[in-house]
């Protein structure tokens, strides 16, 4: 069994990042594009699995080298749980990483420091990089105040756990304003 693999959950880009068209920013495919090429690749050297429902952002991954979860899921808490199940006999833990951090350097070489290790974004409610075991049957819980009900769910089976608030993954890109560094 390898010691840890990372999971990057992406939807289509067209599809992705709402509040940014609604908000008139252009080119919110490329963007997206662009911010989910960053993290897959700083997740490298590391084995990398991209989780989706779409036969286009599959490919897209295949071409910078991860290795593709296809699911019919239907969210990304259900995408994630799924990546967890297939690659639970193979790593001992799997790192999830939004795909729009602004900065994903360095995450290839992470080692989290606690069983569960959830990276809160700059707010301190969302989780944008989580570190899970995978020999728990660990349920997530991404969206609103994720971060706390993450924990939770560290101490409800009983895993010993941190949160981390200063973290250049803190930022990720979910309004125009996240858009200046």
């Amino acid at each position: 069994m390898e010691a840890l693999a990372i999971v990057v959950p992406l939807r289509e880009f067209s599809h992705s990042k709402t509040r940014l068209r609604r908000a008139g920013v252009t080119d919110v495919d490329k963007l997206c594009e662009e911010w989910a090429e960053r993290v897959i690749v700083a997740g490298q050297p590391r084995p990398v699995y991209v989780a989706c429902e779409s036969v286009s952002i599959a490919q897209f991954a295949e071409s910078l080298g991860a290795d593709v979860i296809l699911s019919d899921a239907r969210g990304l808490n259900e995408a994630v749980q799924h990546a967890h199940g297939v690659l639970s006999p193979q790593y001992q833990t799997i790192v999830v990483a939004h795909g729009d951090l602004r900065n994903p350097a360095g995450l290839g070489a992470w080692e989290p420091p606690a069983a569960v290790t959830v990276v809160a974004d700059h707010h301190g409610t969302g989780t944008n990089v989580l570190a899970v075991p995978t020999e728990h049957s660990f349920q997530f819980a991404f969206g609103s105040d994720s971060a706390r009900r993450h924990v939770h769910e560290a101490n409800r089976l009983g895993l010993d756990n941190l949160t981390i608030f200063t973290s250049a993954w803190a930022y990720d890109v979910d309004e125009p304003e996240d858009l200046i560094p």
